[in-house]
């Protein structure tokens, strides 16, 4: 096995496309969040005057609310094709295009329709559709970009790069919660139904308009090259990002690992799929969007004010990104599999403790530290190690339908546990019982069900190359032939 020289490396080159790549994953957070303003404004201007009845009035609402997250499924099951029949840049190039949309389009989604502001529920269709054209953007990046920057780093720092594509999506979500709170504080409440609305949605085409004229600057992954023999042209790339001399090896190894090359998904078996699913799903039903998405509810069914909730969403919001920050440093040298578990033991102790005091109406100060535990467990493993995993573990020749199965799988399970998590939460029968702790339970049980997997089933890839992950998965008589990863410089 070739070992390889992290210090030969362009770091500078490699920090600028990880860069720009992870506007994608600040896109993603943004165009996710940025409806948390204006829900008030789309109720007004949409939802009510349809005088429809409460379960009917709610069932729109929630539908308009969550319809982006439909696009991200659509936009995760096409990302791997996209991206292995015209490349991985082009594949962002899309992504960016259709943030654009979305954004412009919800804004004003009267635009070739109707009058601006005139149209009122009319108008509710052609929102939707504007806000799935967004999710599809948040799909394909979600697996795009984390993907690109996989194929262009060195094994020894891969981890730490993947994970700023997680704190570029913490970063978005709280950078539109600031758009948000300017915005809505430039009029009162009739403004804000009015303009300000709109102008939270149109906010998002700056980004995009950047992140897709900064893609035009930006080189194909060399992988993707090769898969295209084009070696030639993935050779250039690696020199750039690298010596010539290392240029030469990961072409070799890259080419090579592309020889027992097939058309079926499973030519390398059955149980790399399963893992890239298994851990989309454990990183969703353990809860994490029913604890962003709901704080300030949640937080509301311990007794705090609104105000007070929301400064304590705010609380758990810095320890998310605080805690991202914790994976990015140690990623690469714990390993994948210390921090999965780990992060798996403290949200299962966190959720089931918090459970525990829901049930026994014991609420205060420890229930909010029990959260606070909970999202720095998230945030310091499955959140962004998860995504590091998706972009490692598959083999180059099923990379991209294997991983775009388990980004939208992943999506999926985020769609069935943020509308489920209303559900449990409003349960008169359950809330008899554990008095609003029953999700907390089981978002306890998934955690250890999840650090269990992790143990038993999930191999450690720090300090392999692409191809040498690949390895994990050929058959055990090839596979003895292959000696241990160097440990990560």
């Amino acid at each position: 096995m070739t070992t390889h020289n992290p210090s030969s490396h362009n770091q500078s080159l490699l920090m600028s496309l990880t860069l720009i790549a992870t506007l994608g994953g600040l896109l993603f957070g943004y165009d996710t969040a940025v409806i948390s303003g204006a829900i008030s404004a789309i109720d007004a201007n949409f939802i009510d005057p349809l005088n429809l009845d409460e379960t009917a009035r709610l069932s729109l609402s929630g539908f308009t609310i969550s319809s982006a997250l439909w696009g991200c499924v659509l936009g995760g099951l096409i990302a791997g094709w996209l991206g292995d029949r015209f490349g991985r840049r082009p594949g962002l190039m899309l992504a960016a295009v259709a943030f654009l949309i979305g954004s412009v389009g919800s804004a004003w989604p009267e635009l070739g329709i109707g009058q601006i502001g005139s149209m009122g529920p009319d108008a509710l269709w052609a929102f939707n559709v504007y806000r799935i054209i967004g999710g599809i953007g948040i799909g394909i990046a979600s697996m795009l970009s984390p993907l690109y920057i996989a194929e262009i780093s060195p094994p020894a720092t891969r981890g730490r790069m993947v994970t700023y594509q997680q704190l570029a999506i913490v970063g978005g979500i709280v950078l539109v919660y600031f758009i948000n709170w300017l915005i809505a504080a430039q009029g009162d409440q009739t403004w804000l139904h009015s303009t300000g609305w709109r102008l939270m949605f149109a906010s998002e085409a700056i980004p995009s308009v950047l992140f897709l004229a900064l893609l035009f600057f930006v080189p194909e992954s060399p992988r993707w090259l090769v898969m295209k023999k084009r070696d030639d042209e993935a050779h250039t790339v690696l020199r750039r990002l690298t010596s010539t001399a290392e240029a030469n090896i990961v072409l070799k190894e890259i080419g090579a690992s592309l020889v027992i090359k097939s058309d079926r998904l499973f030519a390398f078996g059955g149980r790399v799929l399963l893992i890239g699913i298994l851990l989309s799903v454990f990183q969703q039903t353990v809860g994490i969007n029913a604890v962003l998405y709901y704080a300030p509810q949640m937080f509301q069914n311990m007794g705090a004010s609104t105000d007070s909730a929301l400064w304590q969403t705010v609380i758990v919001g810095t320890a998310n990104a605080a805690f991202t920050l914790v994976a990015m440093f140690t990623v690469d040298r714990w390993g994948r599999k210390p921090l999965l578990i780990l992060g798996a033991v403290l949200m299962a102790i966190s959720m089931l403790t918090l459970a525990g005091l829901f049930h026994a109406n014991q609420l205060g100060l420890l229930s909010l530290l029990m959260v606070i535990v909970y999202v720095a467990g998230f945030a310091m493993s499955w959140g962004p190690i998860v995504w590091v995993m998706l972009a490692e573990i598959f083999p180059n020749a099923i990379k991209g339908r294997a991983m775009s199965i388990a980004v939208a799988v992943q999506w999926i399970a985020n769609l069935i546990v943020s509308w489920s998590f209303k559900v449990l939460d409003g349960s008169t029968a359950l809330n008899d019982v554990f008095h609003h702790g029953f999700a907390y339970y089981l978002y306890g049980l998934m955690s250890v069900l999840a650090a269990i997997f992790v143990y038993y089933y999930v191999p450690e890839t720090k300090g392999r190359t692409l191809e040498q992950i690949q390895e994990l998965w050929q058959p055990r008589t090839k596979q003895a032939k292959v000696a241990p990863a160097p440990a990560a410089a």
